[in-house]
């Protein structure tokens, strides 16, 4: 990563990030999918499709057609939420972020490749009595511990009763702690798929109390 990626990247958890505008085109090409994607300066991996997110939407399981809420945690500028939303039609899929230059440039990408069945919002405004079928995240591992914690305590919890969340999560940015955590927390997870560093964690609800 170049020291100006590095400094781009450094803002994306930010809600306005305060750099100088570099718009971009990218494109996410898949057997499956075609997106063509603008980016800017102060969005995570504006300059590619990161790796991570590129092998989750490589590796994870069809989505079935029962499914009908998707959830994008820490959606940024769309490529996660739209390749859901162009896999699942008949699904609802929402994306969620604290950075508002990643949700316009989001909002612009659906109308841009003609998706429909997403829609791009802070995390504020999302109905908490929603629940999600599916939750699909390349999670911000570097806010820290205590808040990616909290941050998944949040949106695990919207889980439907028989839904489930996949992640990606870098090995050496503590996927297998992460997991384990998760598990104590009551949120059994799994590994789906391991590549190039990278896991696949299944999350499953957490047990309610009769």
């Amino acid at each position: 990563m170049s020291s100006t990626e590095a400094n781009d990247n450094s803002h994306y958890f930010e809600a306005d990030p305060d750099l100088a505008s570099n718009p971009r085109t990218i494109e996410l090409v898949l057997p499956d999918v075609y997106l063509s994607l603008g980016t800017d300066s102060g969005v995570f991996s504006n300059r590619k499709i990161d790796s991570g997110s590129r092998f989750l939407l490589q590796e994870h399981p069809p989505i079935d057609v029962a499914v009908q809420k998707i959830l994008d945690v820490g959606c940024g500028y769309g490529p996660i939420a739209l390749a859901a939303a162009v896999r699942a039609p008949q699904a609802q899929v929402l994306g969620v972020d604290v950075n508002t230059k990643a949700l316009d440039l989001a909002r612009a990408n659906a109308a841009a490749n003609n998706v429909g069945n997403a829609s791009f919002f802070l995390p504020d405004e999302v109905d908490p009595t929603l629940r999600f079928d599916l939750i699909l995240s390349n999670p911000p591992i570097r806010i820290g511990k205590q808040p990616l914690h909290e941050l998944l305590e949040l949106w695990l919890d919207r889980l439907s009763p028989d839904g489930r969340a996949w992640m990606v999560v870098q090995k050496h940015l503590g996927s297998d702690s992460l997991a384990d955590w998760m598990t104590t927390q009551g949120w059994e997870t799994t590994r789906l798929g391991s590549r190039k560093g990278f896991r696949i964690l299944e999350t499953l609800p957490r047990a309610t109390e009769n």
